[in-house]
């Protein structure tokens, strides 16, 4: 099976840098983004609860895109001048190239809530466990529309993100700890976003 990629990116300006931060992503970032083969959809969430406040998912065609002649013509030492100043001014920056483990090759639904959990410095072995304890927690409940689980490439690891678009908000306790076993010790993020 082809297996989708993700490219997740989290991101929060200072107070007095924000209007220019939104102002760059939906005018310059996200078209220059949408323009390169391979970026199948672009989507901005707001966190209602945790840091870092703006998140941005990127569904690609396949992991490699981030590899591919077109990305690099625009990413990294050849971004515009006026990317390199709005991301030398946030915090909590975090980018993830990602491969989806499951599903495998779905699409970002959208719905009135999103939730990302983030696994940090895991191995390879950690992802039957990760998996299981997300489809215990979230699969089957009514406000559900999708689970997907990624991994990425981490400092000492693996990065495991599990993504919950939901109809609507969870009830409180939705997250089963105890169903991720030794796995919860690795969680280092649980943040809800709507869409921006």
């Amino acid at each position: 099976m082809d297996r989708k990629g993700l490219l997740l990116v989290t991101m929060e300006p200072a107070p007095e840098h924000e209007d220019e931060f939104n102002a760059w992503y939906d005018s310059e970032h996200v078209p220059e983004r949408l323009s390169v083969p391979g970026f199948e959809s672009a989507r901005r969430y707001v966190s209602i609860e945790g840091f870092p406040r703006y998140l941005a998912l990127y569904d690609l065609a396949r992991p490699e895109i981030l590899d591919s002649p077109a990305y690099l013509e625009v990413g990294g030492a050849n971004s515009s001048p006026w990317t390199k100043r709005v991301t030398g001014r946030v915090r909590g920056y975090y980018r993830a190239p990602a491969t989806q483990l499951y599903p495998g090759n779905a699409l970002t639904l959208g719905g009135a809530r999103l939730t990302l959990l983030r696994f940090r410095g895991l191995g390879a072995e950690a992802e039957r466990r990760v998996l299981e304890g997300l489809r215990a927690s979230y699969e089957g409940r009514a406000e559900t529309r999708r689970l997907r689980l990624f991994s990425a490439p981490g400092a000492s690891g693996l990065d495991y993100l599990g993504l919950v678009e939901a109809r609507a908000p969870f009830a409180s306790g939705a997250l089963d700890l105890a169903s991720l076993g030794a796995a919860a010790d690795a969680l280092d993020l649980v943040n809800t976003y709507v869409p921006y």
